[in-house]
Formats: C-alpha cells, structure tokens, sequence
C-alpha cells in the first residue's frame, strides 16, 4: 500500500507542474550541452587562448599561473557565481510583483540566445560574456520556477512530490544533454550536401545549434502553457534572508543552503577536469559524457520516491542519507582507474543527490511564509549554483598539487555539510499528523 503511492506520483500530480517540467527539461536539454562542449571548444583550435596561457594572475593576494584547466573552470564558474549571487535579488523580486511567468520567459530566451551566439565565439573573451549572459538568465528563471511549484502545492503533503516530479523531468533533459553532446562532437564534422546544402557544420556548432532549439522550445512551451498560481499572496515587507534560528543557532535553510553549496562543490570538482580524467583513465569524449551524466540520471531515477517519501515520512532521515553518501561518492573519484568504476561512483554520488534535492527544496517550503517563496526558496537554489561555481574553481586550482587532491577537499566538506544538517536542520514535516490524515482518508 505504502509503495504504491510512493510510485504513482505522475496521475496524481498537477498538471501545471508537469508542464513547467517539460518546458524545463527541453531548455535544459540543450543548456547542459554547453558543460561538456565548451571544454573541448576551449581546448580546440577554435578559440585562441594562446596569448593567455602561462600569464599570472594575482587573486586575494595569491598569484596563479594561468593553465588551460583554469580558463575552463573560470568560464564554466562564471555562470554560476552570477546565477547564485543574483538569485536572492530575482527571487525578491519575483515576490514583491507576485509574478513568476515573466522571470521565467526572460531568463530562457537570454540563455538560448546566449547558447546559438557561440558558434560565432572565437575569442576567449566571448565566451566570458555569453557565460555571464547565461548566468543572469538562469538567476531569473530558477527562484521563479521553483517558487511556482512550491505554490502550485495545496498542502506539504504534496510539496515533496512535486518538487520530484519537477527534478525528475528537468534532470531528464540535463542528464541527457552531455551525453548527446560528447556524440555530436566526435561524430562531426557534418556535411549537408546529401540536403543539397553546400555546407559542411562542425561538431561544435551543431551542438551549440541544439541547445539554440532546445531553449526556443522552451520559451514557447512556458509562453503557452504555464501561468502563475492563481492564488498568489503578496509578499511581506521582511524579505531578507534570515540568518538566525529560533530554535538553533542557524535558520534551517540558511544552514542547509550552506550545506547546499559543498554538495555542489563536490558535483562540480568534474567538469573542469574532463581531459585529465580521459587521460587518467584512457577513454574517448562520450565515456566522459556518461560519467557526467550518471549524477543527474540516478537522480532522475530517485527524484520521485524521495519525493513521495519525504512527504510521508519527514524531509530530514532522507537529508542525514543524502550527505553520508556524497561523502565516499566523492572521494572515490580521485581514486578509481577505469572508466566503468568511474561510471559507478558517480552513479553514487546521484543517489546522493536525489536524498537531498526534493526533501530541501520541501524543507523550505514548509517555512516559506505566504508569497515568499521565491525569496525563501532561493537561498537553496543559490548556494547549489554557488557551490556548482566554486567547483571547477577548486578542481582547476586544485588539480596542479594532486588528482586525488581536489576529491579528497570535496569529501571534507561533504563532512562538513553533514554536521550542518545534524545540528542545525530540525524536521519541518510532521509525520504523525500525516499518518493520521492518511488514515482519516482510508476511513471515509
């Protein structure tokens, strides 16, 4: 009985939220293409970076030397750092208009534009500022989506398997995107002759043409079909980010955001360092690819049933799990040495994953006050884009005193992080009332 409503969340769902799912795992589809592509793109004859390379760098008093896994991590770090830091301003502001819709529409369309606009990047600095233009775009449209679907929610008996159903969708289209793209690149270049088009396209620019597409479609599947929650409150005038628990030391979700920002460190300590890992481990672009992708698909695959049982048995035992896993799934990967043990421990490091993202997003939105959800909310989905940021940073940075090096910090924070949510996240959900409308339900 109890598995049977934890696996039939898709009949049950509103259909609002599938909607904003599937829009959003289209858009998603084509942006995750640029996490694998623009590595190769930087590392390829196409974009000069020579003029750069071997200059130092000083950075709060630190000098660096500049290395091709930098410039790869600082362009991959960029549209994290804006997307995170301008999420509480857009998610404020989304609060104070009580409208998400046209966040949502104007973040898409900078991010597709954005993506079709590299094929026509050759210079580094272009792909800095199409990066930031993305970063802005995501930063408008994660707070507001996110805050919709926590009001789309009737009751916290329905937020965690909402939230599911969303990550679900939207991580099908991410998981998707790098494997596709890891494809598109090493079988181009593509002749379009056989079309009668006298035009040859690389490997790079289909796929930058893919992600164009794919944000377009987006943008016309939230312009027809998605509407902002009919009953909308207006925000308070307190739309700060509290700090300070009443029943802690820290508010719960300022905690589990700071929680939030070492598990996206530790999920992005890998893209920076694609060409080291297929030489460690002696593979082709597409066994990257799948690595990559392995996180976000084992999380698809967990995202609804954690969903659902967090609704019915409480947001913290899945988020204690989620943390105590990401700590070996992270540090394995500095360790392993074939790509298919690679293959495992990033599938790991999903499950982790998926222990985290539905019942925290759920967390918050038990404590969101009316019509403040995008400011709430945000401070979860910015400290995961901030920590997404640092990642690359750190592996970049990291990876000139060690391999290992860069996993092992990721796994010490991960330990960090599990402190947090020990001490500081109490359970927002309350599992016997639950219990007892569940059982009130059956009796009528």
């Amino acid at each position: 009985m109890v598995l049977s409503r934890l696996f039939s969340p898709i009949a049950d769902t509103d259909r609002r939220v599938i909607v904003l799912a599937l829009a959003r795992m289209v858009g998603a589809l084509g942006n995750s293409f640029l996490v694998v592509v623009l590595p190769l793109y930087i590392a390829s004859e196409v974009v000069d970076v020579d003029a750069l390379l071997g200059s130092t760098v000083g950075v709060a008093g630190i000098g660096m030397t500049v290395t091709e896994p930098l410039l790869i991590g600082f362009v991959l770090s960029l549209f994290g750092f804006l997307n995170s830091l301008s999420q509480p301003f857009t998610g404020r502001l989304s609060d104070r208009t009580g409208s998400r819709k046209p966040f949502i529409l104007a973040g898409v369309l900078l991010l597709g534009t954005a993506s079709g606009l590299y094929a026509f990047a050759t210079e580094y600095w272009m792909l800095v500022l199409l990066r930031a233009i993305q970063g802005l775009g995501a930063a408008l449209t994660i707070p507001a989506t996110v805050a919709l679907v926590n009001e789309y929610a009737t009751s916290g008996s329905e937020r965690g398997g909402n939230f599911g159903v969303y990550n679900t969708f939207r991580l099908i289209g991410f998981g998707l995107g790098p494997i596709i793209a890891g494809a598109a690149v090493e079988a181009g270049p593509y002749d379009l002759g056989w079309l009668g088009i006298d035009l040859v396209i690389s490997g790079f620019d289909a796929a930058f043409i893919v992600a164009f597409v794919g944000a377009y479609l987006s943008l016309g599947l939230v312009y027809l079909f998605v509407h902002d929650a009919a009953d909308a409150s207006e925000a308070g005038e307190d739309l700060s980010i509290r700090i300070r628990g009443d029943e802690s030391l820290l508010d719960p979700v300022f905690a589990l955001g700071l929680a939030t920002i070492a598990m996206g460190i530790c999920i992005a300590l890998y893209a920076t360092l694609q060409n080291q890992i297929n030489v460690r481990l002696d593979q082709a672009p597409i066994w990257f690819g799948a690595q990559f992708s392995a996180v976000t698909l084992a999380n698809v695959f967990h995202q609804i049933p954690v969903g659902r049982a967090c609704d019915r048995f409480g947001r913290r035992p899945f988020l204690l799990s989620g943390f105590v896993l990401l700590i070996p799934a992270t540090l394995f990967q500095g360790i392993v040495t074939t790509p298919v043990t690679m293959l495992a421990v990033r599938i790991l490091q999903g499950v982790s994953v998926a222990f985290v993202f539905a019942p925290s997003l759920a967390l918050a939105g038990d404590i969101a006050r009316e019509g403040e959800s995008g400011s709430t909310l945000s401070v979860l989905t910015m400290g995961f884009g901030f920590g997404i940021a640092l990642g690359p940073l750190v592996s970049g940075w990291l990876v000139a005193y060690g391999f290992l090096v860069s996993f092992a910090v990721g796994a010490g924070l991960a330990a960090v992080a599990l402190l947090a949510v020990i001490t500081q996240v109490y359970e927002t959900h309350d599992v016997r009332d639950k219990d007892l409308a569940v059982d009130a339900d059956a009796a009528e």
